[in-house]
């Protein structure tokens, strides 16, 4: 990787956690008593990294970004492994994703480069599983499936709006 790479993902790493510790995690849905919606903008990060990243270096770097989130969040533990796991699932879904022309070598798989036909069908697929996995170790346990599903459902909805406006304000070609 060159040194912008590593430089661009630094400091997109930096501004989404600040921005979900300092916004996101302000919004408190249980003061309208409506407990099932969560947003997250964090995981943007692991599905921004270049195509070609090792998968060793992305779960790495989805365990930093899960830990440094989970200090703020007081979560021991909880975006660290939904992280882990979405940084680790993203090489199969990219894979299966691929289209027929192939990835360019240092590609970020972006709505620019790729187009939202390939963009929004690659987020939704990672941030549907990152937000099952969250909403499944948060309540860590398999009696409350109609709860982690509701949750699942409606934080999805609206972090993938977040996503999707992300992509257009940031990578506006296409």
């Amino acid at each position: 990787m060159n040194s912008s790479i590593v430089i661009r993902n630094g400091f997109r790493f930096i501004s989404l956690v600040l921005v979900q510790v300092l916004i996101f995690k302000g919004f408190d849905a249980d003061s309208n008593g409506f407990t099932y919606l969560s947003i997250f903008i964090y995981p943007i990060f692991i599905l921004l990294l270049p195509i070609r990243t090792p998968t060793v270096l992305v779960v790495l770097l989805g365990f930093i970004l899960g830990c440094v989130v989970d200090i703020f969040y007081d979560s021991p533990g909880v975006h660290a492994g939904a992280s882990v796991f979405t940084a680790f699932i993203r090489s199969t879904v990219l894979n299966f994703l691929e289209p027929r022309g192939g990835f360019e070598v240092n590609a970020s798989p972006t709505k620019g480069n790729y187009g939202i036909n390939f963009f929004f069908p690659y987020a939704a697929t990672l941030m549907f599983i990152h937000l099952l996995v969250y909403f499944s170790l948060e309540i860590f346990t398999p009696v409350f499936f109609d709860e982690i599903f509701l949750r699942t459902i409606f934080s999805f909805f609206v972090s993938m709006f977040f996503v999707i406006l992300y992509q257009y304000l940031f990578n506006p070609k296409v």
